[in-house]
């Protein structure tokens, strides 16, 4: 699994960073997601998805 961020469609609005905040950062700068860990271990696998799902602009995804 692969996490995918599209910064065209992020508006920082933090959902992902406050869910998984080992995987997702906002910057304060750019006010956009930054991936701190695109692959996650299997054992996190649950959480980064529930993480990505909450994203409301749905800016993330997980592929393969």
């Amino acid at each position: 699994m692969h996490i995918v961020a599209d910064l065209g469609t992020c508006e920082g609005l933090g959902m992902c960073e406050s869910m998984a905040n080992d995987y997702f950062e906002v910057d304060d700068d750019t006010e956009l997601v930054t991936v701190l860990d695109a692959a996650p271990p299997e054992s996190d696998r649950a959480h980064v998805f529930a993480a990505v799902q909450a994203c409301p602009v749905l800016a993330l995804k997980l592929e393969g």
